[in-house]
């Protein structure tokens, strides 16, 4: 033990008299535990063993190893490669950090961040101004024209916005001033016209089904190609400049290690 016998004796007769019951007792030339003893050393061991085991969750915490992190997206990123690599890769390196996962809209998610309901987002762009929020850009989608395979453009490869003046619009989640649906807005508003919206959709998914029954065209991510494409023609824009901007969000007074992790996994899968 490291520790002459005159201390090692001292220190026993202090832990007795603490304890007021006897834990050693002699027994020829050495001494053995009492029934206290043993029961003693059941219980201390155990203490020690969980002391030791919360040494290393609290070192574990503290790398990031272990906990859990609520991670928000919206639908139309459920459909981008970096969402789906980064979610991969971090399950792989962090296995024990769990991601409790929500799908909501951009502003739900930049609220949520704000009142500490979310670790993080994979939102659209733009974050409200004088947010607490960062934002890192990780990937952007040129938008297209989806209409229904019957429709006049549908056989056409490119077409400018302005020749849409005169279309219905289907919509999509445009609230707060935050997501794509504005800057769709802007670009009508650019080429000189207001869009007529006719049907407000709640998602993209929803936004090409609307096209597909025909209820009118839509303005949506390229990424959006695969969705019902036996229905939905896609159309490329020529004379605007509007994307689709992905990105992750958190709030940096609060980055915790395992944050810290997930927003380099994501930042490691960034587009070009």
């Amino acid at each position: 033990m490291g520790i002459a016998q005159p201390p090692l004796t001292q220190q026993i007769k202090a832990l007795e008299a603490e304890l007021g019951v006897k834990l050693f007792a002699r027994a020829g030339r050495g001494v053995v535990l009492t029934e206290a003893g043993r029961a003693f050393l059941a219980e201390t061991t155990s203490i020690l063993d969980h002391v030791e085991r919360a040494t290393l969750l609290v070192r574990q915490v503290a790398g990031g190893n272990v906990g859990r992190l609520r991670v928000g997206f919206t639908e139309s990123a459920s459909f981008s490669p970096v969402l789906t690599k980064t979610f991969a890769a971090f399950r792989v390196q962090w296995p024990n950090v769990e991601l409790e996962l929500e799908e909501a809209h951009t502003e739900i998610q930049v609220e949520r961040l704000r009142n500490g309901q979310l670790d993080a987002g994979f939102i659209r762009p733009p974050v409200p101004v004088g947010s607490p929020i960062e934002y890192e850009t990780l990937a952007s989608d040129a938008m297209m024209v989806a209409v229904p395979l019957g429709h006049p453009l549908a056989g056409r490869k490119s077409t400018r916005i302005k020749a849409l003046a005169r279309e219905s619009f289907i919509g999509y989640a445009r609230r707060q001033g935050t997501g794509l649906s504005d800057a769709v807005v802007a670009a009508c508003r650019h080429a000189g016209f207001e869009p007529r919206i006719v049907q407000q959709a709640p998602q993209l998914s929803s936004t090409i089904n609307l096209v597909a029954a025909s209820v009118g065209i839509a303005i949506v991510p390229a990424r959006m190609r695969h969705v019902r494409p036996e229905s939905v023609a896609f159309v490329k824009l020529t004379d605007v400049d509007i994307s689709a901007q992905l990105g992750i969000a958190y709030v940096q007074s609060e980055r915790s290690n395992a944050l810290r992790n997930l927003v380099d996994t994501a930042l490691s899968f960034r587009a070009g």
